[in-house]
């Protein structure tokens, strides 16, 4: 009786539910209350925040990946297997975090070899225990969240980038696995299965040669793959975010920054917080590539972070995505405390002379220069340049109505409803609740703030030269959060005289800011990344 309820039980996914998913479904509530009931940013948040909830059941046909082959996750040589044909491969239906190396299993980077010795061994006994025939029979450990080892590849190289990483990379390990003695290295890649099906065929064997991508096994499941497995490759194929900046584009006046150039100086003063945020990073001991997509939050802009992110740092995706759109969701409440902090009473009275008229003509052109110059300065960026002159283009050209409005509209509603939903998927319990993802959204926190307090310096220095004053609250706006900080702008400066109107003037500064986030992370990945 009590093994068919336990069968029940775990039938219905109340045994997969572990403490982590329990404390996400409570940061799911937070998210879910600042968007349904404060208004911040719903729509953003509300479609991360039930995303994290998918992420965080133990859910089918929705997250699980497709039947198919597992391939090489680098270029060197198979030095074991652990399937043969006809044999069939098991995966949970919630997959705890899994070491992608044999050093990642390594409890702590100071230990010696003796300790990391012990620690591969504990891991290698535990999976043995918990993937054996007979474990995959008990309910119970059903649920252990441990898919099948299906084979172990050595790569040519190594990624280790200090001296500590190295030696954890090198380091050597015989473990007892399934009847044999394994000779591992801490380089060594670790390949599970990543859907329950039968094995059709074997394509490699241990001693082989494989190449990155290689197919090592083919396995033949029922699951055709989740709707938001297939979803999600918006974002990995980096197709997500170009679509936004269209929106944006299309969205978005251009006409305050080209009748106040000037205001380019805010915007770009506003990129200080990214580099500061990046040489912290650095400092709490983040490689370059995940320091630089770390400190691109710090541009307050969702779709750059997730572009740098997935090609520098795509194990931060989660992390730093909801760092991110958290924080354009709360720029009302971080921004105003440091704007007033650093301006006078006088300072925000200050009423900026109106903009000139701003012909289409002007517009145009200005469309086609950025895009060409930007380009041709950062290659790497070109998709988010393109799309976002693009958008802005179909704007004002006058003959494009019904695009400009789609892309206004339709487009952008759709790809922030696959985007928003894809990048809450990314937060698992295991991945989220880490050290390293708190320490992002510190640094986040940092990075925003850094770059506020900029904008803000630089308009106030930029008064020292004469000319026309320029109201030190427009530089907040600096920031890639369009149109959301320059409204902050507006409401911050009615609160010091009703009838003073910043927003336009602001407009001119955020779309500088815009432009100089996309700048400064095709600057990252030229630099960093290749």
């Amino acid at each position: 009786m009590i093994k068919s309820l336990i069968d029940l039980a775990c039938d219905t996914g109340f045994l997969y539910v572990d403490w982590r998913m329990i404390v996400m479904w409570g940061v799911v509530a937070v998210l879910m209350y600042l968007a349904v009931f404060k208004e911040f940013e719903p729509l953003l948040l509300v479609p991360i925040a039930f995303g994290a909830l998918l992420a965080n059941l133990p859910t089918e046909g929705v997250l699980n990946k497709p039947a198919g082959a597992l391939i090489s996750p680098a270029e060197g040589t198979t030095t074991a297997l652990f399937v043969s044909e006809g044999d069939k491969v098991f995966v949970p239906r919630v997959v705890k975090h899994l070491p992608k190396s044999v050093s990642d299993i390594v409890k702590k980077a100071e230990e010696t070899q003796a300790e990391a010795q012990k620690d591969v061994e504990a891991y290698f006994r535990f999976i043995e225990d918990v993937t054996s025939a007979e474990s995959r029979k008990d309910t119970l450990k059903k649920a252990k969240g441990i898919p099948d080892l299906v084979a172990v590849v050595r790569p040519d190289y190594s990624d280790a980038e200090t001296d500590k990483e190295a030696s954890e990379a090198n380091m050597s390990f015989k473990v007892p696995f399934k009847g044999k003695v394994l000779d591992l290295k801490g380089s060594d890649l670790l390949v599970w299965a990543q859907t329950t099906g039968d094995v059709t065929d074997v394509l490699t064997a241990p001693g082989k040669r494989v190449v990155n991508g290689e197919k090592l096994v083919d396995v033949y499941s029922a699951r055709t793959g989740g709707l938001y497995y297939y979803i999600k490759m918006g974002v990995l194929l980096e197709i997500f975010p170009p679509l936004i900046f269209l929106g944006v584009g299309a969205l978005t006046d251009f006409g305050p920054l080209i009748a106040r150039p000037k205001t380019l100086l805010l915007g770009g003063a506003a990129q200080f917080g990214i580099f500061a945020t990046f040489i912290g990073a650095i400092y709490l001991g983040f490689t370059s590539q995940e320091a630089a997509s770390i400190g691109i939050i710090g541009g307050a802009d969702g779709p750059t972070s997730i572009f740098i992110t997935n090609k520098l740092a795509p194990h931060l995706l989660a992390p730093i995505a909801v760092a991110a759109y958290s924080y354009m969701a709360l720029v009302p409440i971080i921004q105003p405390p440091i704007m007033r902090l650093l301006t006078t009473e006088k300072e925000r009275k200050i009423r900026m002379k109106s903009l000139r008229k701003v012909s289409r003509l002007e517009k145009l052109i200005f469309a086609l220069v950025v895009t060409i110059f930007c380009i041709l300065l950062v290659p790497d960026v070109s998709a988010l340049v393109a799309m976002l002159m693009l958008g802005n283009f179909l704007r004002e050209c006058g003959v494009c109505e019904r695009l400009s409005k789609a892309a206004q509209n339709e487009l952008i509603n759709v790809v922030t409803i696959f985007l928003g939903t894809s990048v809450g998927i990314t937060m698992t319990g295991d991945r989220f609740l880490r050290v390293d993802t708190l320490s992002i959204l510190a640094l986040g926190v940092v990075a925003f703030g850094f770059s506020t307090a900029a904008g803000v310096i630089m308009a106030k220095i930029m008064n020292l030269f004469g000319g026309d004053k320029v109201n030190p609250l427009i530089g907040s706006a600096g920031v890639s959060a369009v149109p959301m900080a320059a409204r902050v702008s507006q409401v911050e400066g009615q609160k010091a005289d009703p009838t003073n109107f910043l927003l336009m003037h602001a407009m001119g500064p955020n779309v500088a800011g815009v432009i100089g986030t996309a700048l400064v992370a095709g600057y990252f990945i030229a630099t960093i990344g290749h």
